[in-house]
């Protein structure tokens, strides 16, 4: 298992550095506007007073967006689920998949491995390559507080990155299991995708729907805390998200212990069609 740990962390090199640096650029490029919204601030209070209260909740509701916490929530952990949940469906959905549909899956199953020990190999190697990324962007944005008035606790900063966190190893666990149960890797990164952008929207125009606000709990993005992170924590919320993305990934492995490994290419639904519709024609 420490060997799959290995060589799928070094193949991965790209991808850590790809996404690292994207969150970590988007941190140092969005922090230094802090310095105007203090500068300005009774302006862009008059500004955010003519959006309705309704239309805020989208984006993190009422927070004060003259502190650094409430900054941060607006203009960089409001769309960040977006951002990191691209990487979290492709990773996950592309785990296994990805080889087995190149032809090479069979393959390495071949050698003396256990199906337990390649999956578990490649899943430590995952989380590892996600929480390197998640430092690359604390570290962005504690770099960039070094050109700006924005003064940020290292150690709080880490609460909003671990809930993001939580909402990564939700849906790398969901596209996962999704991926061992549907014909295609293709499928299940278009179904976790769709399931990510509608939850997303869903759960920020709750604050305009009573329904949806009933109904806002069974979305996973109701438990992602981009504000207040400092006073209003809840650790129940982010273990919700790390148990069922756990509950997923068990799911996964005990699928791929039970599931044949196709030679190559996308599988089929394997729909078992009525009798009468495979019933051969009779020859004359």
């Amino acid at each position: 298992m420490l060997t799959v740990f290995k060589h799928t962390l070094s193949r991965s090199r790209g991808a850590i550095f790809g996404w690292g640096l994207t969150l970590a650029l988007l941190g140092m490029m969005f922090v230094p506007f802090y310095d105007t919204i203090v500068e300005n601030a009774a302006a862009f209070e008059e500004l955010m007073a003519i959006y309705p209260p309704e239309i805020m909740a989208f984006f993190g509701g009422a927070a004060d967006f003259t502190s650094p916490e409430g900054f941060l929530s607006l203009e960089y952990f409001s769309f960040m689920p977006l951002v990191i949940g691209v990487y979290a469906v492709l990773a996950g959905s592309g785990m296994l998949a990805d080889d087995e549909e190149k032809g090479v899956l069979d393959l390495i199953a071949a050698q003396p491995i256990s199906r337990s020990a390649l999956f578990w190999g490649r899943l430590f190697s995952l989380w590892a390559i996600q929480l390197v990324i998640l430092a690359f962007g604390w570290a962005g944005v504690m770099f960039a507080t070094t050109y700006s008035s924005m003064v940020l606790d290292p150690v709080e900063l880490l609460i909003p990155f671990a809930s993001l966190g939580g909402l990564l190893f939700f849906f790398t666990g969901l596209s996962l299991l999704f991926s061992m149960l549907l014909p295609s890797k293709r499928s299940a990164g278009m179904l976790s995708g769709i399931f990510l952008v509608a939850s997303f929207f869903l759960n920020g125009l709750a604050g305009l729907s009573d329904t949806l606000k009933e109904i806002a709990p069974f979305f996973p993005l109701y438990y992602y805390q981009s504000d207040n992170w400092v006073n209003g924590f809840e650790p129940g919320w982010l273990l919700s998200l790390l148990g069922f993305g756990l509950l997923f990934k068990l799911a996964a492995w005990w699928a791929f212990q039970r599931r044949d490994i196709r030679v190559g290419g996308e599988g089929g639904w394997k729909l078992k069609l009525p009798k009468f519709l495979n019933r051969k024609p009779v020859e004359a």
